[in-house]
């Protein structure tokens, strides 16, 4: 996509979905750093997160994650979203931090902790039920340590009947998304542990079940970008959850690691046709060291320059050169496009959205950090703990 109008108005209604988890104490497993002016609750969270699409312009749903955002008045909460200009987005489970989950949760081999863990599952669909939340985002923590140590086959069965039994309460418009990791927090199997298993599994289901792909789940070296490509022609990428890895499941800022990597995804993205499907755009960090608000802010502003990068890619003159098999001009057409600085183009695209050109630079200005810092006294700071 050449055209700079058209290229303007894809960046301007891109959305890009933020993490409660995010806003308050969280890091990694080695220990949680807590901050000042952390959220308390899940509806300053949402304050949190209102400011990040004040400054942005592109970040207007937030995820949230049960139990960390349980509340009694779900429609409320989505009530109070709305005031603050942002609605909720995907409702996330969480079936790895009970200890009855030590062997597992929808796989475990006790009946009675699959039950539990399903009715999570089926409590989380009355969550999207109450808040107009499209998607439920499962990701599962379950697997073996030592060969041997359970069946691999009766794993996938159980995990199979468990999917099925929450697949079928979902409601019109509504989705399942389910995510894969290839290790941790289990070491000899892990039962969701690639993209094909979260394909065959969701193909099963029917087509609400699509597939996530977080960027942070993969060994080194792995094509993320040919999983991108091919699940989009299946048409079953149901989303993505954003973040950077140097070695393991950083949960770092988008881009931080490999920006390049980045640009890669989006351009498969923008030639699948992602930009402009049901493809939801989900951050997933960890905040360690860094101030949260800035660093979602960031990493927002990091997904808009792969994705300005990507729509820059002369796509006629790249065609052309694979077709006459010429390898470096082909390459050469998407080098250009990544080379390119975008930053004036999204400063436009900012201003024009009567926004401030400079995000992080205007949120400084704004007074909002030290006012959450004077103001978040006493209570319990929300975090997931380490």
């Amino acid at each position: 996509m050449t055209d700079p109008a058209a290229v303007k108005d894809a960046l301007k209604s891109q959305a890009i979905e933020t993490p409660s988890w995010a806003y308050g104490n969280s890091g990694t497993r080695f220990k949680v750093f807590a901050q000042q002016g952390v959220p308390r609750d899940p509806y300053e969270k949402l304050d949190d997160a209102a400011k990040v699409h004040e400054f942005t312009g592109v970040a207007p749903t937030v995820a949230l994650h049960i139990p960390w955002d349980r509340v009694q008045d779900y429609a409320a909460l989505a009530g109070h979203a709305e005031k603050r200009g942002v609605r909720l987005g995907a409702i996330n489970s969480n079936t790895f931090q009970d200890d009855d989950y030590r062997l597992g949760s929808i796989c475990h081999p006790d009946a009675a902790v699959r039950r539990k863990a399903v009715d999570h599952l089926l409590e989380c669909v009355d969550i999207m039920d109450a808040t107009g939340s499209r998607d439920l985002k499962l990701w599962f923590a379950d697997g073996t340590n030592y060969p041997g140590q359970d069946d691999i086959r009766a794993r996938q069965d159980r995990l199979a009947e468990g999917l099925a039994e929450v697949y079928a309460r979902l409601g019109d418009g509504q989705r399942m998304l389910l995510e894969y990791k290839f290790f941790e927090p289990a070491f000899y199997t892990t039962d969701v542990p690639d993209w094909g298993t979260a394909y065959a599994h969701c193909l099963k289901l029917g087509p609400q079940a699509q597939v996530v792909v977080d960027t942070g789940h993969h060994a080194p070296g792995t094509n993320i970008e040919f999983i991108v490509a091919t699940l989009l022609r299946e048409g079953k990428l149901g989303g993505f959850d954003f973040n950077s890895r140097f070695y393991a499941d950083d949960d770092l800022m988008v881009g931080a690691a490999d920006p390049f990597q980045l640009f890669r995804i989006m351009y498969e993205v923008e030639r699948g046709g992602g930009l402009t499907s049901e493809v939801a755009f989900m951050l997933d960090q960890c905040h360690n060291i860094e101030a949260k608000i800035p660093a979602i802010i960031r990493s927002v502003m990091n997904v808009q320059e792969a994705t300005a990068k990507a729509l820059l890619v002369d796509r006629p003159a790249l065609a052309a050169a694979q077709a006459a098999g010429d390898v470096l001009g082909a390459n050469a057409v998407l080098m250009d496009a990544y080379n390119t600085d975008v930053r004036p183009l999204l400063r436009e695209v900012r201003e024009e959205m009567g926004l401030d050109p400079e995000p992080l630079a205007a949120y400084a200005r704004s007074g909002w950090g030290e006012k959450i810092v004077a103001e978040r006294v006493g209570g319990e700071q929300a975090g997931w703990g380490a």
